[in-house]
C-alpha cells in the first residue's frame, strides 16, 4: 500500500543530514525535473522582490527566500520530519516505535511542488514552493510535472493499492488513476455537510496514521474503510474509489 500525503507550507528548520543529493531520493526518474526546478528556485531567490511575487510571500518572509537560496547547501532531514502542521501533528510520527517508523517509511509518500513526490524517509532541505506557484519563464508546475510524476507514481506503487490524501492542487501535479481518495466532511446539526480546512487536515492525518499502524493490507475502499473505523473514524463509502470521513 502506498499512502500519498500532501506537503505543508510550514516546514521545520535545520537537520542533521548532509546537503541535498538528488540521487538519494526515491523515484530517480524525476531527477531531471527536480534539478531544473531547484536551479530556477535558487536563481529566483537572488531577487527577493521577484521571489515574493512568484511565491506569494509577504515582505516579512525573507527567511523563506533565504531557505530557497540555500537549497543546495543547507542540512537535510527525513521528509516526514521536515513537513509540519495540522496533518502532521495528527499523524504524530514522533510517537512511532522503530518498527512503526519503518512501516511509515515503506508506506508513506509525500507530494511536493519542488520534488514531485518523495518517500517519508527521503532527506530533504527546508524550502518554499507551493503547487500553485508560477516560476518566471516556466509553465505551470502542473504542466512541468504532470506526465513525469504520473508515470513515476505508477511505477512506485508497483500494483499496490494507492490511497491518495493529497489536496487537489497536488493531485493535479501527477494523478494516480484508480487511487482511493478521502474527503473529510463536517456534519452540522441540520444534517448538512461542509468541508472545514482544519478538520480536513486533522482527520486525514489520523487516517494516515491508522493506515501506517494497521497490520491489515487493504485491497480496496472497503478495506480502507475498515481500517478507518477500527481507528475510531466515522467512515462512509461514497464509491469504489472514494471514502468519506465524517466529523
Amino acid at each position: 500500500m502506498l499512502v500519498l500525503l500532501p506537503p505543508s507550507e510550514t516546514k521545520s528548520d535545520g537537520g542533521a543530514g548532509a546537503p541535498l543529493t538528488l540521487d538519494s531520493l526515491a523515484m530517480p526518474q524525476l531527477t531531471a525535473v527536480r534539478a531544473r526546478l531547484i536551479e530556477e528556485v535558487v536563481r529566483l531567490a537572488a531577487d527577493p522582490e521577484r521571489s515574493r511575487h512568484a511565491l506569494g510571500l509577504g515582505k516579512g518572509a525573507d527567511g523563506e527566500i533565504a531557505r530557497n537560496a540555500a537549497l543546495r547547501t543547507s542540512p537535510t532531514r527525513p521528509a516526514l520530519e521536515r513537513y509540519t502542521g495540522v496533518l502532521y501533528d495528527a499523524l504524530d510520527a514522533r510517537s512511532f516505535t522503530k518498527a512503526q517508523r519503518a512501516k511509515a517509511d515503506a508506506r508513506l509518500g509525500i507530494g511536493s511542488a519542488l520534488f514531485g513526490a518523495v518517500r517519508a524517509g527521503d532527506p530533504i532541505p527546508a524550502y518554499r514552493l507551493s503547487g500553485g506557484s508560477k516560476l518566471p519563464g516556466l509553465p505551470t508546475l502542473s504542466a512541468v510535472w504532470r506526465d513525469e510524476l504520473a508515470a513515476a507514481l505508477h511505477a512506485e506503487a508497483a500494483g499496490e493499492l494507492v490511497v491518495d490524501l493529497r489536496s487537489g492542487t497536488y493531485q493535479q501535479l501527477g494523478r494516480v488513476p484508480g487511487a482511493i481518495t478521502a474527503n473529510v466532511l463536517t456534519e452540522h446539526p441540520d444534517g448538512s455537510r461542509t468541508v472545514v480546512s482544519h478538520f480536513n487536515k486533522h482527520h486525514k492525518g489520523l487516517l494516515a496514521r491508522a493506515l501506517v499502524l494497521t497490520r491489515a493490507e487493504p485491497a480496496d475502499v472497503r478495506g480502507v474503510a475498515r481500517v478507518a473505523a477500527k481507528a475510531g473514524l466515522r467512515a462512509e463509502i461514497a464509491s469504489a474509489t472514494e471514502l468519506l470521513i465524517i466529523t
